[in-house]
């Protein structure tokens, strides 16, 4: 069966898209993280694009990202909600984060088989916080999805406000330093899926190997 991942951004949470058949979906809450920190007075900061998470960052990421899964799963028909099933290795200096591995998750093959939508939240197993363009690229990979498609705010990837509708991968990582905000993670995250041998759309930029 054709398999589609689809990483639906959080401040796109409310508008969910038509999903392919077989499709498995990863979301964010990057924008409700962010209001709710600041709510509570907690200090947010990125580093290249991925949040620096300590204990008091990870409950509001945790609790953030449980209301937009189950905000989802209420719009999916025939969908599942899942956190806490990606495998990942923790990046020190970015706090309580983690890179995920390139595993598949038994909960999400056993939900594919049962003909349900995953639902799938990025806090891996570890307890760790995950960027959830890292977290779909690395599952599209473990899946063997025939493509990987980011639901965004945006267009696609704009170079001197200009749309680009094609790039291929190294040239993607060269333009990765001048790049910033969260356009720099999902490109990241292209690239890899990409060499990954997953071919990926951003908004209406296609990265090609």
């Amino acid at each position: 069966m054709s398999r589609a991942v689809v990483k639906i951004g959080g401040a796109v949470a409310g508008l969910v898209p038509r999903l392919p058949e077989g499709a498995v979906v990863v979301h964010g809450a990057g924008p409700q993280i962010t209001a709710e920190m600041a709510r509570r007075g907690l200090v947010v900061r990125f580093v290249g694009g991925r949040r620096v998470t300590d204990a008091a960052a990870l409950e509001v990421v945790a609790e953030s990202l449980a209301r937009v899964n189950s905000a989802l799963c209420a719009a999916i028909p025939g969908s599942v909600g899942l956190m806490g099933v990606i495998e990942a290795r923790q990046i020190p200096e970015l706090g309580l984060v983690g890179e995920p591995l390139e595993v598949a998750p038994p909960e999400v093959l056993e939900a594919l088989a049962a003909g349900k939508v995953p639902v799938v939240a990025p806090l891996a197993r570890q307890g760790l916080n995950v960027n959830a363009d890292a977290a779909a690229a690395a599952l599209a990979v473990a899946l063997g999805a025939t493509r990987l498609l980011f639901v965004t705010d945006v267009p696609g990837l704009l170079v001197a406000d200009e749309l680009v509708g094609e790039i291929g991968a190294d040239e993607a990582e060269g333009l990765l330093p001048s790049l910033e905000g969260g356009i720099v993670p999902k490109l990241f995250a292209a690239i890899q899926a990409v060499r990954g041998g997953v071919p990926v759309h951003i908004g209406e930029t296609a990265v090609l190997p």
